[in-house]
């Protein structure tokens, strides 16, 4: 089998789950052409992972449940939304509510504030957010700093005490729901996007996907040659090895 073949194998391998009771097929062409954000394309390697996650964690892209972004310069991001979170934990049987709101200073004194109203004179300074579950004693809690999670763009600015109050209200969710909820993260949390997040993805697959890329790097710079000099070319036998590399990168066969 060609390289090219093995592409397109790779691009058509159809992955089927479950997500919110609804059938959801994803296949690495969809994704690239219909699910990606930003301006800079995205690798097979990082295409591979958003499936992964999204399998894994039974999240609907085409509900925006998940995203995939990459900008020039910058690695790709997996985020999830904030409407994921809390359909997580609305389906814990466990859940029972939530609170969240901003802490402003208001002459020189700290005020917890439910929701996201502020006055005009109000410095916002954080963000609060409780989640109640029926198996333990005390709710999460958590309170977190404008200064830490306030990223300075246009919605931030725009809107902090809402973005603000739904950072920590994401984080408090997190806390309370580790099993269901600790992978994933939203584009406004406090995290390293230096690797994109990978859920319950073996080592194995990880340095498929790797050779993956190193092999179709290869192909493309000989490409290149050959229609500089065009010579004619041996029919090529299908090698397994390499349709294996392609089969590993998302996470082989159901």
């Amino acid at each position: 089998m060609t390289m090219n073949q093995l592409q397109q194998s790779f691009e058509n391998k159809e992955v089927i789950f479950k997500a919110g009771g609804e059938e959801v097929k994803l296949t690495a062409g969809t994704v690239k052409n219909y699910l990606v954000s930003g301006n800079e394309s995205v690798t097979d390697q990082e295409v591979a992972m958003f499936i992964n996650l999204c399998k894994y964690q039974h999240l609907n892209p085409f509900l925006n449940e998940a995203y995939l972004i990459k900008f020039k310069g910058r690695p790709a991001q997996i985020i999830t939304s904030k409407e994921a979170f809390m359909k997580r934990a609305e389906s814990n049987p466990h859940y029972r509510g939530s609170k969240a709101g901003v802490i402003v200073l208001r002459n020189n004194e700290i005020i917890y504030m439910n929701g996201a109203f502020t006055l005009p004179n109000d410095q916002i300074v954080g963000g609060w957010a409780e989640v109640k579950r029926d198996d333990r004693d005390d709710p999460v809690h958590i309170e977190i700093s404008i200064r830490e999670f306030g990223k300075g763009q246009a919605t931030w600015k725009a809107m902090p005490a809402n973005m603000i109050r739904k950072t920590a209200l994401v984080n408090a969710l997190r806390e309370a729901f580790p099993d269901s909820l600790g992978s994933l993260y939203t584009e406004d949390d406090k995290h390293d996007f230096s690797q994109p997040r990978q859920v319950d993805v073996q080592e194995a697959p990880t340095k498929a996907t790797e050779s993956t890329a190193e092999l179709l790097a290869d192909f493309k710079a000989s490409k290149e040659q050959e229609e500089e000099q065009p010579k004619p070319v041996e029919p090529v036998e299908e090698d397994s090895d390499q349709m294996g590399l392609f089969e590993a990168t998302l996470g082989g066969e159901d």
